[in-house]
């Protein structure tokens, strides 16, 4: 008998950090997929993370520091490494990536797309988020931020890159269509 009640939806936050910025980014990320209700929030650095986390998760977004322009061997070492038993098990998940880069275009999108690519090799759904989430700030491969999150754009960008995703699986793997962001009632194009 099924019960009525929706399962929660499994969200994992993994990251790597090297100065603290990444973690600060996927923290913000972490709150984001909290404020959607019945959703569950695994917060895990590459080096605690183990392959259960990803069996659990639904969802997944992963940082890393941008490191000459791609991911940081330690980001790649954990898929290559810890989660390639798991391939291609993972399959139907839902995932994006966020990155903190030494600087403005210093390879942050770069880092995002690499990551997707990642992802993608593991059958990991991916996305890109139209918002913007301030003038001129946008996330559409992802959250990227120069060094730590500085201001209310960038830590919004942040936010609705955990909010979109925790929506996206419960929309498409825990079927709740009211969380569906397409319905979403906060701003999303202020003044582009």
């Amino acid at each position: 008998m099924e019960s009525d009640t929706p399962r929660l939806a499994r969200v994992l936050v993994l990251y790597y950090t090297k100065d603290g910025h990444t973690k600060m980014m996927a923290d913000l990320i972490r709150e984001g997929a909290a404020s959607v209700p019945a959703t569950e929030v695994r917060f895990k650095n590459v080096s605690e993370a183990t392959v259960d986390d990803l069996v659990w998760c639904d969802g997944i977004a992963v940082g890393t520091p941008t490191h000459m322009g791609t991911i940081a061997w330690e980001m790649k070492r954990w898929w290559d490494v810890t989660a390639a038993p798991l391939w291609p098990k993972t399959e139907g998940k839902i995932g994006c990536a966020f990155t903190s880069s030494g600087g403005c275009g210093g390879g942050g999108e770069l880092t995002c797309l690499a990551l997707q690519i990642v992802l993608m090799n593991y059958g990991i759904l991916v996305f890109g988020v139209p918002d913007y989430v301030a003038p001129g700030q946008t996330l559409h491969y992802g959250a990227v931020c120069a060094g730590r999150p500085r201001n209310d754009g960038e830590r919004e960008a942040c936010r609705r890159l955990g909010r979109r995703l925790a929506e996206w699986v419960q929309t498409l793997i825990c079927h709740q269509p009211e969380h569906d962001p397409r319905k979403a009632t906060y701003a999303r194009f202020p003044d582009k």
